[in-house]
């Protein structure tokens, strides 16, 4: 019998996703975090937007956060990042 450990991230009661190494479930937490400030930042904005469409827009900026801070020390973008889907992810983790 094989032993197997799995670390589950979990927003709100609900499974969002597992992976096999605890730094990748970090990366992966601390990201949703991200994503939730800037959906709430983007809820304060000028451009009404609706709450799926903040939470969208937060997830896609915190996914692109290399780019976006190079943007923002007043540098360019290198070149558009492919967002982190989960079929983007499927080597080392698995959706719930």
């Amino acid at each position: 019998m094989a032993v197997e450990i799995k670390y589950v991230v979990v927003r709100n009661g609900e499974e969002k996703m597992t992976f096999v190494s605890k730094k990748e479930a970090d990366a992966y937490d601390k990201m949703l975090d991200m994503a939730d400030e800037l959906s709430g930042l983007l809820q304060q904005g000028p451009v009404p937007l609706d709450e799926s469409q903040c939470e969208a827009l937060g997830l896609y900026l915190a996914q692109q956060r290399e780019p976006l801070s190079q943007i923002l020390k007043g540098g360019k973008a290198a070149e558009p990042a492919a967002a982190l889907t989960p079929k983007a992810r499927k080597g080392s983790a698995t959706e719930e």
